[in-house]
């Protein structure tokens, strides 16, 4: 009886039959979910470094090469750096310093083609290996190219189980490399935006003006994600009646967008101010009713602080202010003693409701002390409680008490991190040792 084209066929039929070809398209489709998942892994991520690391890792795993490198090139084709993945010793990386751009590589990138090379050895345009370099036989490389422009060269070389790389290692290459170079792209543009957006947000805060006898530090640092970056603020300024008045904020969802929406706020605030006198829990009203008559009113959390000395030449110096949701300031004595200004009754942000009442506080603001005004992003941390973050800030200040506040205030931004989840304004104002102007 003669076979269906369905029926399993024998023994015999399987070296030439259909039941041949089901390993070799197990395998096919095991390359290509390999592909997928590396493709996947190096669009996983906006940060440049991080996207390079993940197209080399992606690639010497995807073909099983023993060693890997991605080189970054600059607009005039210049090997500007380089990522490799196989070599651990950094020594001699730093050492071997930075492909000079000639040679076999030089040719992968002016043919914008593939490179497959048997024996690198006896290849007419081979130059060699720096001293140190391991002993690589058999490169495979391809250009990361996206409409036209080369941003760098994708490399292997050695595969582990010694076997030559052929056509299939070429085209699963090839492919991570459309894939890396439209990611490459996408992380150089994502690193062009956030460091307009950072610039425009820089552009937007004050340079502090002499509060002598007052002494005034600020700094800004932006969120490490794009998304994160925006809508913090510091302000500080002298009011008509001599007094000083300083604010921190923080508008209500982070992102791009926020930023001239702080700026809204800032300077509606700054008008408020300069134009009625006040204490600060009035000012802050006053802002309120403003930003609620808007179709859209922005909110924000803030401390509007006012400061301001006694009669006389020896009079001492007060601090008065008003909290909308944000965060207590920070009052740090000269014998490095640290108090949080936190009283029971503060308000929610502005924006929300113009008749909820808001509250004024004032605390004594001695000779020599300083007084911290900051945004959440200096005292939060994922997966980590924020009263933590703020004994640590509390604890961190004291130990600066009697340092200079540039000092302070970098060291206080810095806080051994890399790395901020959101951005943060930092104010610092330090009353002169003696109280009165000297």
């Amino acid at each position: 009886m003669a076979h269906s084209p369905w029926q399993k066929r024998g023994r015999g039929q399987a070296r030439d039959g259909m039941a041949a070809r089901p390993p070799q398209r197990a395998l096919d489709r095991h390359r290509l979910r390999h592909l997928l998942d590396a493709v996947v892994a190096v669009s996983a991520d906006m940060d440049t470094r991080t996207v390079l690391h993940r197209i080399v890792e992606a690639a010497t795993d995807l073909v099983a090469a023993r060693y890997g490198a991605l080189g970054v090139l600059s607009e005039t084709g210049e090997v500007i750096d380089l990522i490799t993945v196989g070599v651990d010793d950094p020594h001699l990386c730093a050492a071997m310093g930075l492909p000079l751009g000639h040679g076999l590589l030089r040719t992968m990138v002016d043919d914008r083609e593939p490179l497959q090379v048997a024996d690198v050895a006896a290849h007419p345009r081979s130059v060699g290996f720096p001293p140190g370099h391991p002993v690589m036989r058999t490169p495979l490389g391809v250009p990361l190219m996206v409409r036209g422009t080369v941003y760098g060269d994708l490399y292997l070389a050695d595969k582990l189980d010694g076997t030559p790389f052929d056509d299939d290692d070429v085209g699963l290459l090839t492919a991570l490399a459309s894939a890396a170079g439209v990611s490459l792209e996408n992380a150089r543009l994502y690193e062009q935006l956030k460091r307009a957006a950072e610039h425009f947000q820089r552009r937007m805060l004050p340079a502090l003006p002499d509060l002598s006898p007052l002494k005034a530090a600020a700094r800004y640092e932006p969120a490490s994600e794009l998304l994160r970056l925006g809508g913090d603020w510091y302000d500080a300024m002298a009011l008509p009646d001599g007094a000083t008045c300083v604010v921190v904020g923080d508008v209500t969802g982070h992102d791009v967008e926020a930023a001239p929406l702080m700026g809204q706020i800032r300077n509606m605030l700054r008008a408020i101010a300069l134009d009625r006198d006040g204490p600060p829990g009035l000012i802050m009203s006053r802002l309120d009713r403003t930003l609620t008559m808007l179709t859209d009113p922005p909110t924000a959390t803030l401390v509007l602080g006012r400061i301001e000395r006694g009669g006389g030449e020896g009079g001492e110096y007060t601090f008065g202010w008003s909290n909308a949701g944000h965060l207590p300031p920070l009052l740090v004595g000269a014998d490095g003693s640290t108090r949080y200004l936190a009283p029971a009754r503060h308000g929610i942000p502005v924006g929300i409701d113009a008749s909820v009442s808001r509250f004024s506080h004032e605390h004594p603001f001695p000779p020599d002390c300083t007084l911290l005004l900051f945004t959440d992003g200096l005292v939060e941390r994922r997966g980590e409680d924020i009263d933590t973050g703020l004994g640590d800030l509390a604890e961190q200040a004291a130990r600066l008490a009697a340092a200079p506040l540039e000092e302070l205030c970098d060291t206080l931004i810095s806080r051994s991190r890399q790395v901020f989840d959101d951005d943060v304004a930092l104010l610092a104002l330090r009353t002169p040792s003696d109280g009165p102007a000297r």
